[in-house]
This record gives structure tokens, sequence and C-alpha cells, in this order.
């Protein structure tokens, strides 16, 4: 219970800094002379974000195109890390979310007034894995897998988190233990990875874009030795918000969608838009990194074309949950996923 209390109480230190810091930092967010060029009027959000990852490119591409602004909305980004984006929504510290429907799933385990899914982002399970460089096994094979990860120190990311999910879901799959056949560095900040394996505080690690460039750059590892997204469809980020937002006010909800939705098109039908806005959202990437990032979620089908988010990526993601223990019990898609706003905007 003092462990929990702990970990609770940490979590909400995270979120309050990140509120609190979020009208001066604001990752994700346009520029400065824009913000101030916002007009007064617009409907202010906020959308929890658990790592600032070039997945969420729709998001930002949303924000500085001005989509939202023509919906009459301004919508601000926070990052919070440690699990703390789902329950910002839950608090009411945040309107809405971007997340694994997992993530959502255990969010609203005894929660009254849950977080449902009303638009796909990342249809796809964006994990890598990747080991120091010069190592790697021997062929993408399950014995080779199973062999080359058996005894190995993983920077899996934080215990519940998406990427820790899907890897603890590989080694089950491959016949490992996750507590006994590996040790598992459960870090609550994805982002910290790099440095983690380049100080020599893993041998493996799982990730994203634009971390996955940095190692390789940095000549911590080289290319991923084995990638989730060949899952296929996965409900790996979509956005979540409250039922009860839902039902008093659906029409900021459906005006929400619409942005995103000119967004995910925008991404998928402009290449060079797409690099423009990744570029100012992550100005410390050199341009070989923005198109090695780019070339890896295009090559991988990363980004959903219509917001839908289907049956089976919802089964894939929840399978995997229920695979690892994590969650217990049965689950609704119908409870889990609204895609009415989805469909009004087709």
């Amino acid at each position: 219970m003092k462990k929990n209390r702990l970990v609770h109480s940490a979590g909400k230190r995270i979120l309050a800094a990140a509120i609190a810091l979020a009208a001066v930092l604001l990752p994700g967010c346009a520029s400065p002379a824009r913000q101030q060029a916002s007009a007064p009027h617009l409907k202010k959000l906020v959308i929890a974000e658990p790592v600032h990852l070039s997945g969420y490119l729709p998001l930002y591409v949303a924000q500085r195109e001005g989509y939202f602004k023509e919906q009459g909305l301004e919508v601000k980004v926070i990052q919070a890390t440690g699990g703390t984006h789902v329950t910002a929504v839950v608090s009411g510290d945040a309107w809405g979310v971007i997340g694994g429907i997992d993530s959502i799933a255990l969010g609203n385990k005894n929660n009254s007034d849950p977080i449902t899914a009303v638009c796909n982002c990342v249809n796809r399970a964006n994990v890598y894995l990747f080991s120091k460089e010069g190592t790697a096994p021997k062929s993408k094979s399950k014995a080779d897998l199973k062999e080359f990860l058996k005894g190995k120190t993983i920077v899996a990311g934080r215990h519940g988190g998406s990427p820790n999910l899907l890897t603890r879901y590989l080694l089950l799959n491959l016949g490992l233990n996750p507590e006994k056949d590996v040790r598992l560095i459960e870090n609550s900040d994805a982002s910290t990875v790099v440095s983690m394996l380049q100080n020599g505080n893993g041998d493996i690690g799982n990730g994203a874009e634009p971390q996955i460039c940095e190692g390789i750059e940095k000549k911590v590892w080289e290319e991923p030795f084995y990638k989730f997204t060949d899952l296929g469809d996965f409900s790996y980020s979509v956005f979540g918000v409250k039922k009860s937002t839902i039902e008093k006010d659906p029409e900021t909800v459906q005006k929400f969608v619409n942005a995103i939705l000119k967004a995910l098109k925008a991404v998928q039908n402009d290449h060079a838009l797409a690099k423009k806005i990744l570029t100012e959202e992550f100005p410390t990437l050199t341009e070989a990194q923005v198109k090695a990032s780019l070339d890896r979620a295009y090559a991988d089908n990363l980004w959903s074309p219509d917001g839908s988010i289907s049956k089976k990526a919802v089964t894939t993601d929840m399978d995997m949950l229920l695979k690892t223990g994590i969650y217990t019990g049965s689950y609704s898609y119908d409870k889990l996923v609204n895609m009415q706003f989805v469909k009004k905007n087709q």
C-alpha cells in the first residue's frame, strides 16, 4: 500500500508539473507568434500525451496548420509521463488523451465515467526493438529470437505501458518468462532509452521515432531487429474523451474529430507538409533523421487513413493486454469505441 501511495503521489506531481509548465513549454503546440494571434473566442482544450513522438504527427499538423482553429478550437498538448496521460482526463486536468485502447481499458477499471475512443491516429503498434551496436539475433526466427533475448537486460518502458506490454507479449509468445528469463528495466520516461543504453544500463531497448534515429546516429544501436508494426491493425494511439463529454458536448467532440481527420488526410497525401511540420515540431532532428522517421512511418503504414478504429485493431490490442495478465476480465468494443463522429464526417 505504501508503494502504491508513493507511485500515485509521484504521478500527481509529474502531472501537476506538466500542466503548470504547459503555458510556457507547450510541447507539440504552435509557435509563440501563432499562440498570440489566437482569437479569444476559441474554445480551449488540453490533450495529454504520454511522450512526444513523431507518431503523433497528425495532432501536431492540426495544431500548426490551423485545422483546430478552423473548427473554433485552441488545442494545447501536455506531456504526462508515467501513465498520467490517462489519469489527466479522469481527473479533469485534460479534455482528452492520445494513447492506446489498452491504456484506456486499464484506466476505465472501476471508473464511473469511462474514457471512450472517438478517433484513430496510429493504427499500428508503433514499437521497435533494438540492441546495442554490434549485437543482433542470428535471424528473425522464433528460435533465434528466443536465444538472443534470454538473459538480456531490456529497457522496456513503464509497467503497464504499451511498449512494455508488447515486449512482454513477445517474450511470452517465444516461451520466455518476463519475470525470470530476462531483466526488465521499467523506465517511466520512454525518451530516456537512448541515454540508458548509451550508458550501459541495458542490452536491448524498445521505442519509436525519433528515438530510433537518435540512437542510430549516436551509434548506440543499429536498425531495429524486431518491429511490432507487423502485427497489423492495432489501436495503438487513439483519441479518447470522457463518456460524459460525448453526452454533454458532442459538438466540440465533432469539431475536434473533424480537425484530426483533415490532418490524417494531409499527412497521408502531402509528404512535403509532413516533413515541414515534423521539422518544426522536433527542431533538434537533422534532415536525415526527419527523412528516416517519415520513411519508416510510411513504409510501416503507421497512420490511420480515415480515423476509423476497427474491431480487429481493438482485438489485437486487447489480446495482448489479456495475455500479459495485466488486465483480467472481459471487454466490449462498443464501450471502448464510439465511431459516430468519424462516420458523421465521412
